[in-house]
């Protein structure tokens, strides 16, 4: 709401116009006004991801729980964090709990808090997640490593809005969005007995699903080129280029470890390239042996340690083993891919005994 003086001709004063301006059409504007490239921190312009984008803004309108699944590494803590900051609880914190860290002996002290003399070495009253969380968010991340002992407490707070601190007996009514998290699959965890099926229905009534980065590689150059100018802002230097032969094989690998894998080998490679351009010896060893990856590398962008060409015959052990290892060993064919004439790639194996050791056995 915003008020405006209503002003006669000598400037005096006869009322106020009163402007209202729906809650819904403010949030609708805020979403719109973000880059489709990203939303709230979280770098996607993949279908899937606006999709995402699209039920964080829906979702922050209410208050129902939210439950979001995702393998690790695929951004669940910023989604939770996105939907806390536009939602009304924005105004509060946000409490992340990791579940799955939380010593079982002491998981409902840590999310409920204790009273003095609850337990030895209880010497003062103590607050635990959920109280902290009063008026914000709490983000439940592994949720389905509680215990059931613990999973019956919460499920109790989300049908009544009040708990029992560990060792009390006062009610302590609490106002909180709860936001849980987990790398598992919740339905597979209740037929097997680890997870409450009450509990999941309570905490999975808004359900987002986070897509693995294998199934939204069209996102990988946009979040390359986030976590380079991202780390450029954390240096004094300027950060590197990448080549497209090392585009090539971050677009070929299947990253397990998801957005979170791509960020640390983005970072590797930086720190190897000591600031020249980015190519494929440059990544980890990981990436470089795995075997999804293609080698598609032309001999004007051969595999160097320092970003050229090698047709001036540098060459270095890993871009060798690489090359090798996706041509079966094949000399001629290696040397085509790196760049270099076949002599060049000979001598440097017989200046290396281990790296003809290791061309001997393909």
């Amino acid at each position: 709401m915003t008020l405006s003086p209503i002003l006669d001709q000598d400037n005096g004063y006869m009322g106020v116009i009163a402007s209202f301006v729906d809650k819904t059409q403010a949030f609708q504007f805020s979403f719109q006004t973000e880059s489709l490239e990203g939303f709230s921190g979280i770098i996607g312009k993949d279908k899937a991801m606006q999709d995402i984008f699209r039920q964080i803004q829906d979702v922050s309108l209410y208050s129902y729980p939210v439950h979001i699944s995702g393998e690790t590494g695929t951004g669940k803590e910023r989604v939770a964090n996105a939907i806390h900051h536009i939602s009304s609880f924005g105004r509060g914190a946000f409490v992340p709990v990791n579940c799955g860290a939380i010593p079982e002996g002491i998981v409902e002290s840590e999310l409920f808090g204790h009273v003095k003399g609850a337990f030895s070495g209880a010497v003062r009253e103590r607050k635990g997640r959920f109280e902290l969380a009063h008026g914000g968010s709490l983000f439940l991340d592994e949720i389905a490593d509680l215990p059931l002992q613990t999973q019956v407490k919460i499920l109790r707070f989300l049908q009544e809005g009040a708990f029992e601190k560990v060792g009390g007996e006062k009610r302590v009514r609490v106002e909180t969005r709860i936001i849980s998290a987990t790398n598992k699959n919740l339905k597979e965890e209740v037929l097997a007995g680890n997870f409450r099926e009450d509990l999941f229905y309570r905490l999975n009534v808004i359900p987002i699903h986070l897509p693995p980065l294998r199934q939204r590689k069209s996102d990988i150059p946009l979040l390359v080129s986030h976590f380079l100018r991202e780390a450029e802002n954390q240096s004094p230097h300027r950060a590197p280029d990448i080549s497209p032969g090392a585009m090539d094989i971050l677009l070929d690998y299947h990253w397990p470890g998801n957005v979170r894998e791509l960020k640390n080998a983005i970072q590797f490679a930086m720190v190897r390239s000591r600031g020249d351009m980015i190519t494929p010896s440059h990544l980890p060893m990981e990436i470089l042996q795995d075997e999804t990856v293609q080698l598609r590398t032309p001999p004007s962008e051969a595999i160097t340690a320092t970003g050229h060409s090698n047709s001036r015959g540098k060459l270095d052990a890993q871009s060798v083993m690489l090359a090798l290892k996706k041509t079966g060993g094949n000399k001629s064919k290696a040397a085509r891919v790196l760049g270099v004439g076949r002599a060049t790639l000979y001598r440097f194996l017989a200046d290396n005994t281990k790296m003809q050791e290791y061309a001997d056995q393909l």
